[in-house]
């Protein structure tokens, strides 16, 4: 049990690195499930588009709003954002900073979902076959403009019967592939070049608003989590004097029925001190509200 405890302790006071670590499992976790994905193109002209586009960008929305709800951040942010103002003022410059740690982070398994499929080529071959030029390619010149663009649509198909003997269909596949892949390692420079100039030029800007937004975000992380913990330690002395009272006011109940009370342990007083006068409903909830509506100001002097 203290090996859990001090394990969840690290996972508290580590979040960054927690949720950086999560950010890594996501984005091999995209990886995995593209290599091991059946790609089955339905090879039909109607279809094809709606099919290639889905498997290239359904995929990566759903990896982003994983990363999103893995991200204890995202919570506290949006907590932060729409609490009222109370005796604490809001700073944007906060918020505008945890809303871009946090998307940074829900975008890299996205990405890379997008450059690999890219890289592979095959969602936009079965996206595009059916946009070629056919006068392009000479297998395509005999045929009709229908037969044309069933014949295009089977270009993801190699093993159609249709397409088995036309020369064509490797030479659309390769001009494909070559527009996919220009396109993959395209978007992979730009998120490159674009994370290094963020991390070079951020020295260029104001480093003491920067220090300050960061410092408040995590307190802001961290006085949640301590508040969360309190109000766990509370409540579960506030359940044991609940409790307590019950069997205490069950005495003459239980003396018919031969039961022994048991004898309340010497801690009881330390227990009192901790409930810090708190001792019915309405006061939770009145307290509950106050934090709320009313956050302290940061002030401890």
């Amino acid at each position: 049990m203290d090996r859990f405890r001090m394990i969840f302790q690290y996972f508290q006071s580590n979040s960054e690195s927690v949720m950086n670590g999560i950010c890594g499992l996501l984005a091999l976790a995209s990886i995995k499930i593209y290599t091991c994905f059946d790609f089955s193109c339905p090879c039909l002209p109607q279809y094809n588009m709606a099919y290639g586009l889905g498997i290239m960008f359904v995929p990566p929305v759903t990896l982003f709003f994983c990363g999103l709800i893995l991200n204890r951040q995202s919570l506290v942010m949006l907590e932060e954002w729409k609490r009222p103002q109370g005796h604490r003022k809001k700073d944007l410059a906060v918020i505008r900073y945890m809303c871009s740690s946090i998307m940074q982070r829900a975008m890299v398994a996205p990405v890379i979902w997008i450059v690999v499929a890219l890289l592979d080529g095959k969602c936009l071959i079965c996206a595009f076959s059916s946009s070629v030029d056919p006068e392009k390619f000479v297998g395509f010149a005999n045929a009709s403009l229908v037969q044309v663009q069933q014949l295009l649509a089977k270009v993801p198909c190699k093993d159609d019967e249709l397409m088995r003997n036309n020369t064509s269909r490797k030479a659309v596949s390769r001009y494909l592939r070559c527009w996919s892949q220009a396109l993959g390692w395209t978007i992979l420079l730009i998120f490159i070049v674009a994370a290094f100039l963020a991390r070079w030029l951020r020295p260029c800007f104001d480093q003491a608003t920067l220090l300050q937004a960061r410092h408040w975000s995590n307190y802001i992380d961290i006085e949640q989590k301590i508040f969360e913990e309190t109000c766990c330690e509370h409540s579960r002395l506030f359940a044991h004097k609940c409790i307590l009272h019950f069997f205490e006011s069950m005495r003459q109940e239980i003396k018919l029925h031969s039961f022994s009370l048991p004898q309340e342990e010497e801690g009881v007083e330390r227990e009192d001190d901790l409930l810090r006068g708190i001792r019915h409903q309405d006061q939770v909830n009145k307290l509950l509200k106050m934090w709320y509506y009313e956050k302290p100001p940061l002030d401890v002097s």
